[in-house]
């Protein structure tokens, strides 16, 4: 007797729906088992308040927020003036010698991506291996970016933008780790203004740099121009206002690439730890895939700013117009998208 075809394609279909099914049932597996884990560590483990001791009454929801929150300041590992104790207070602003645990982890994940980058480059091949090709591609990718944001004269800056980029992006990743956050030796480096303030710095030398390298000492023309006096005293008097507003603009920078930097991975840490310390399973998932996104976003910011900030040094006063404005651009389009994801805000 022949097999009727339509039976066959009834049957097969069945058989791959039951397949489907079978495979969604260990990701409802081990969410169940994350719940029955979650619950049982209630009754066995319970929490108790931080700084505290086992036993002691945890009040919800004030006691589960705190124990999963880290203050901005970062925890000192290593005093190197253990005679001159830090002061304490709300907000402290000095200087103290010390190695906090943000310092120690952005050494790790600086060593791990020299480690990376060594063993991808130190013996190319014509036909590259995985490790080789997925570092090409990723600079390739960012060189890319680079030349159709900046431009042909972008070509030169691609090694700092790139450089800025792999480096914020796997620290801003790195607080998305189990250990990151919950061992005091080990934290998220742009989760600390002091390290997002050093980033910042590092970039407003660069570009300050470029731009002196560029158009030699006419690059102060930009915020004293005294040669506009020869246009008449008004005109003088006018833009020297207007190059006094371009000093402030111009020293505003690194403010503003480390607060933006810190405020938005120290304000996800934050919504992070209320949300894992309210809810279970599903939706502090939901926020860590959402967290990463948005991390990636923050370190495209300070890269492409840097690159961009970098260009419109180089151009003299009267061709930097349309970079500046290219810069505004990417920084207004890369914020409102940001307001409009992030769960910090």
């Amino acid at each position: 007797m022949a097999n009727d075809p339509e039976m066959e394609t009834v049957a097969h279909q069945a058989a791959g729906g039951r397949g489907a099914r079978r495979r969604v049932h260990p990701v409802v597996g081990l969410l169940l088992a994350v719940v029955v884990i979650d619950v049982v560590a209630f009754f066995v483990a319970p929490p108790f308040p931080k700084g505290g001791e086992a036993g002691d009454v945890c009040a919800v929801p004030v006691c589960f927020i705190n124990g999963n929150l880290e203050f901005p300041p970062p925890h000192v590992v290593w005093d190197l003036d253990p005679d001159n104790p830090m002061p304490t207070g709300s907000l402290v602003i000095t200087f103290h010698p010390s190695i906090t645990s943000t310092l120690i982890t952005m050494w790790i994940i600086e060593l791990v991506l020299l480690v990376v980058g060594f063993a991808a480059t130190r013996r190319p091949r014509r036909v590259p291996g995985r490790l080789q090709n997925f570092v090409e591609w990723a600079y390739e990718s960012l060189d890319g970016f680079a030349r159709s944001t900046g431009g042909p004269t972008a070509a030169r800056h691609v090694p700092i933008f790139a450089s800025f980029f792999i480096l914020i992006l796997f620290c801003n990743w790195s607080g998305l780790l189990p250990p990151v956050g919950k061992v005091e030796e080990l934290r998220a480096p742009t989760s600390d203004v002091n390290v997002t303030i050093g980033l910042a710095l590092v970039a407003f030398a660069y570009f300050e740099v470029q731009g002196f390298r560029a158009l030699g000492l006419g690059y102060i023309g930009k915020f004293l121009p005294v040669r506009e006096f020869r246009s008449g005293i008004g005109a003088g008097l006018i833009a020297m206002f207007v190059g006094a507003i371009e000093l402030m603009l111009e020293l505003v920078k690194p403010v503003t690439l480390s607060m933006r930097l810190f405020g938005n991975i120290y304000g996800g840490e934050v919504a992070l730890g209320v949300v894992t310390a309210l809810t279970i399973t599903v939706v502090p998932v939901l926020i860590v895939g959402l967290e990463a996104m948005l991390n990636f976003v923050q370190a495209l910011i300070f890269s492409t700013l840097t690159l961009m900030f970098a260009l419109v040094a180089m151009e003299s006063h009267e061709e930097e117009h349309a970079v500046h404005d290219a810069a505004l651009a990417v920084e207004e389009s890369t914020g409102h998208e940001h307001l409009t994801m992030s769960p910090a805000h």
